[in-house]
């Protein structure tokens, strides 16, 4: 008798993780997915207000390639770092389908965002839609980037 609680404690346990462990891997597969979605309109033109292939704004680039996943996201870029888990600036946690926001040309706030592509804790790229390129991916290691860099954000939890 006196076995049978931490047995059971021992259980739980270990169901628990499996089952965070699971969510993960569907989390990941989910990830690999919407970046393939988006790599798909690499070459794409810049477009204001953009949100199809004809073209994107960095922000039409994010909600149309998440919204294929029936993730809804807000439309703009500044309302869409206020969704999912904000991670700050830790680029050391950065995951491939998290967002990455910017705060470009000295703007006071956000204005900019991207989908990470891939991450380790050193460089984080991105795709997302360049007023000069259209869809393309950067790196956190462009002075650019590095310099307006403000936030990461999770959407897949």
């Amino acid at each position: 008798m006196k076995y049978v609680l931490p047995l059971l404690a021992f259980l739980f346990l270990v169901t628990s993780c499996k089952s965070t462990s699971s969510a993960s891997k569907n989390n990941a597969a989910l990830a690999d997915k919407i970046v393939r979605h988006a790599v798909q309109h690499l070459g794409a033109p810049y477009k204001p207000a953009g949100k199809t292939s004809s073209g994107f704004d960095c922000s039409g680039l994010v909600y149309s390639t998440f919204g294929a996943f029936d993730i809804n996201l807000p439309r703009t870029s500044y309302e869409q770092a206020t969704a999912g888990k904000s991670l700050g600036k830790n680029t050391a946690q950065a995951e491939k389908g998290d967002l990455i926001f910017f705060k470009t040309n000295r703007s006071s706030r956000i204005n900019h965002v991207g989908i990470v592509t891939e991450a380790d804790k050193n460089e984080v790229k991105f795709i997302h839609s360049s007023t000069t390129k259209g869809v393309i991916i950067s790196s956190t290691k462009e002075s650019y980037y590095e310099k307006s860099f403000t936030q990461l954000t999770r959407i897949l939890e």
